[in-house]
């Protein structure tokens, strides 16, 4: 056999035995490269006699397409193989049930913060909200807190470094910044995210509030008991559930409340309560001579954990997905 002819069917066949890409790209150089055995034989074309050189020259040429054709076919063999596989791994089976979208829902918290806001408007309060990084006056100031009061301690309360703000310790602040902008009387419930230095099963060092206000000329404890008690009860959905009242201290209300409620066969502490203390009214200019008003809060996490019967409060907060799709 004549020698190129060789070349050629040694190219195809050497071609045809591979299955690596790569690997094809680095026989065909050995062939077709600037050093391969076709190309060697082109440049051998220059000491030729010129009718030997055109005759030699078509023969390696037709040598030459021969091998890229070769080249050409197994890399499209490649090809198609690799698409094959790609495809055999990726396929679809139409015949399966569709996989279908999880369906969302309300974190049991913000659940119940929902609620309570609505039961509160149905009575009349309106919903405010205000900052959580808050100065000293709205947090403590403007609530007659004195300055050696525990609340203002570094242990207890979050301090933004090199300033005089800090992360509000409860949502009373919102109740001052509302009472600043706005003329008695005025009705609000001021729900919202509080941080304090404590954590264990009943405490998070972030949790949730809800304090209301109603400032009015005529506004009196009896009408503070009435609304705290009609809420637990529609909250809870117990008409008969009793509500009871403990004399406390807190520096922004005089008299103060501990507010107790029935809990199967004891009373269980459940928020606080108490008549706006008049130093509080006067820090936002409204005469406590002329009006009057009452103030209450509840944890929400509390009251969430009360409804659905939740022993741990860091469970709430641990994004288990087994717990909060228990509450969708």
């Amino acid at each position: 056999m004549d020698p190129l002819d060789s070349l050629q069917a040694e190219a195809v066949a050497e071609f045809a035995a591979i299955d690596d890409p790569d690997l094809l790209e680095q026989v065909k150089a050995r062939y077709l490269g600037k050093q391969g055995l076709i190309t060697e034989r082109m440049k051998a074309l220059g000491g030729m006699e010129p009718e030997a050189r055109k005759a030699e020259g078509a023969r390696i040429n037709r040598v030459k397409t021969g091998v890229e054709e070769a080249l050409n076919a197994r890399r499209e063999a490649l090809r198609e193989a690799a698409l094959a596989q790609q495809l055999a791994a990726e396929a679809l089976d139409v015949s399966l049930p569709g996989r279908g979208t999880g369906a969302g829902g309300w974190h049991p918290v913000s659940r119940v913060r929902e609620r309570v806001c609505e039961l509160f408007a149905g009575i009349g309060f309106e919903v405010a909200d205000g900052p959580e990084i808050e100065t000293d006056f709205f947090n403590f100031t403007a609530l007659n807190t004195p300055d050696d009061h525990p609340a203002r301690s570094m242990h207890d309360t979050f301090y933004i470094e090199g300033s005089d703000r800090l992360l509000r310790t409860h949502t009373s602040p919102i109740q001052v910044r509302y009472m600043q902008a706005h003329q008695p009387p005025l009705r609000i419930v001021a729900p919202g995210r509080v941080y304090r230095v404590d954590s264990d099963a009943t405490h998070s060092p972030m949790f949730h509030q809800i304090e209301g206000l109603w400032v009015d000329r005529d506004v009196s404890f009896a009408d503070l008991k009435g609304v705290v008690t009609q809420f637990l009860q529609r909250f809870f959905e117990r008409e008969d559930l009793q509500v009871r009242f403990r004399p406390s201290f807190f520096p922004f209300t005089e008299p103060s409340a501990e507010i107790d409620m029935a809990w199967g066969d004891r009373w269980l502490e459940i928020g606080g309560c108490g008549m706006v203390h008049p130093n509080v009214l006067r820090h936002v200019n409204i005469d406590p001579e002329e009006f009057r008003g009452f103030a209450f809060g509840f944890g929400i996490d509390r009251l969430a954990m009360l409804r659905y019967g939740v022993r741990d409060l860091r469970l709430f907060y641990e994004n288990d997905l087994r717990f909060l799709r228990q509450f969708v």
